[in-house]
């Protein structure tokens, strides 16, 4: 899978990967729906630092979920 390219399937991927990464509890809040393509390369972002990082502490990952709040439509 080529997560470079902006599509609904890879913007599924990710949010989908970042809620089990991030143990995001209200996944209300990671539905593809709610992202427009426009701002993929903010998740795209969030996400490579999140896989990069790997373990994140309890203020980080409540960071990246304000973060992804933000990015919302």
């Amino acid at each position: 899978m080529n997560l470079d390219q902006p599509s609904k399937e890879n913007l599924t991927f990710i949010l989908e990967e970042l809620s089990e990464r991030l143990a995001v509890a209200n996944r209300f809040i990671m539905d593809p729906d709610g992202y427009d393509l426009d701002r993929y390369d903010d998740l795209k972002f969030m996400y490579d630092v999140v896989i990069q990082k790997g373990r994140l502490s309890p203020s980080e990952t409540q960071a990246f979920i304000e973060e992804l709040r933000a990015v919302r439509k």
